[in-house]
């Protein structure tokens, strides 16, 4: 991270930029959007600015209420791209970090709203490109996780695995109890921060082998391959203390986030992988009913 970028998450990024260039882009750039509507859509940047907001007259229309009718623009300023927020209402964040003016670099995140775009240049940007497309496939745009898509086939594959050589398989779901109520309280902002947070905490958790993915809008799964009961059990609680530990903060707004875990193994007399994914579902509700924050299985 560049020296002049400050690394507390309550203070303003502000990269500094020189006067506007006349000059033109020395390089291909251009915003993926990673997540939300569109996905995969690619927007070329050019001297030109490039407003995003949700005006219809906005070179990037985005139709949510929390995004601005001109919400920030993109410029092109002597040989760097620049993101400046346009007095929005919410806010424009910048690899998580709030920007009123802030240099891009490749690949770096832009927050608008709900949406998510990845910013690209150089000289490889087209392979940069196909890159991201392959990621979009089995990665969570919003948390950087794995996706349901490539939760289920490893799912498939690890259970074909287990039933052949008799290895033992276990999975954790887990989701954050009253998630709405964060919503409502705190805004759909705060809550793409929290789910961000959390899988960054439950992530640190994982071993190699592990598959770590958000399976759901506040679910989460962690597939556990040669990993018994017992063993899944005590990783349940360990994810339940860290989430509860965890200090959650959205624009200086601490947020109390708690977990329910549900724990389930494969088993011989299981049909399917749907099967094993039913029994750590209704373990999860089993936490649920027992009063939240709670590990089952």
């Amino acid at each position: 991270m560049p020296a002049d970028v400050p690394t507390d998450p309550h203070v303003t990024a502000v990269r500094s930029a020189p006067a506007t260039s006349d000059a033109a882009p020395s390089r291909d750039a251009f915003l993926v959007v990673i997540y939300g509507d569109d996905l995969g859509r690619r927007v070329p940047l050019s001297a030109e600015p490039l407003v995003i907001g949700r005006s219809s007259k906005s070179a990037i229309q985005l139709d949510e209420q929390s995004v601005s009718r001109r919400h920030c623009e993109v410029t092109f300023e002597d040989g760097r791209y620049v993101v400046r927020d346009l007095d929005s209402t919410n806010g424009t964040y910048l690899n998580d970090l709030p920007v009123e003016r802030g240099e891009l670099h490749d690949g770096d995140q832009l927050k608008v709203g709900p949406t998510i775009f990845k910013f690209l240049s150089g000289d490889t940007v087209e392979a940069s490109y196909h890159d991201e497309i392959y990621r979009l496939m089995t990665i969570d745009g919003l948390t950087q996780v794995h996706n349901r898509r490539y939760f289920d086939e490893a799912l498939d594959r690890e259970v074909a695995r287990a039933t052949r050589y008799g290895r033992p398989l276990s999975l954790l779901v887990f989701d954050i109890d009253l998630f709405k109520a964060v919503n409502d309280r705190h805004g759909h902002l705060a809550g793409d921060a929290v789910l961000r947070q959390l899988a960054t905490a439950a992530a640190a958790r994982c071993r190699v082998n592990d598959v770590f993915a958000r399976t759901g809008g506040e679910e989460f799964s962690l597939l556990l391959p040669e990993v018994a009961i017992e063993e899944a059990r005590a990783l349940g609680e360990t994810v339940r203390a860290r989430i509860e530990a965890h200090r959650f903060v959205f624009e200086r707004v601490e947020i109390a986030v708690t977990v329910s875990v549900g724990v389930a193994a494969w088993r011989a007399h299981m049909t399917d992988p749907i099967a094993l994914m039913q029994v750590a579902d209704a373990r999860l509700y089993d936490a649920k009913r027992a009063g939240r924050n709670a590990v089952r299985g």
